[in-house]
């Protein structure tokens, strides 16, 4: 695991983050983005691009060097 790689999708949630984000929320648990929250980009079970959604809803897949949603990576390890 390289941590240059994992800091490079992490962030947190700033004033212009939120504003954008919190329309529709986390894709991955649905609750509101809140200023200081940690979040990453990660891939998942929508369509379209990665998002950003709440760091403890991710998982770090080595094999692709990119975060996934937990429960997208878990149902693909079945």
């Amino acid at each position: 695991m390289n941590d240059s790689q994992k800091k490079a999708h992490s962030t947190i949630i700033d004033l212009e983050k939120l504003n954008t984000l919190n329309a529709d929320g986390c894709p991955a648990c649905g609750r509101k983005f809140n200023l200081g929250d940690p979040v990453v980009i990660a891939c998942g079970a929508w369509d379209g691009p990665p998002k950003f959604i709440h760091a403890n809803e991710a998982v770090w897949d080595k094999r692709t060097t990119s975060f996934m949603e937990r429960r997208c990576y878990e149902s693909q390890k079945m």
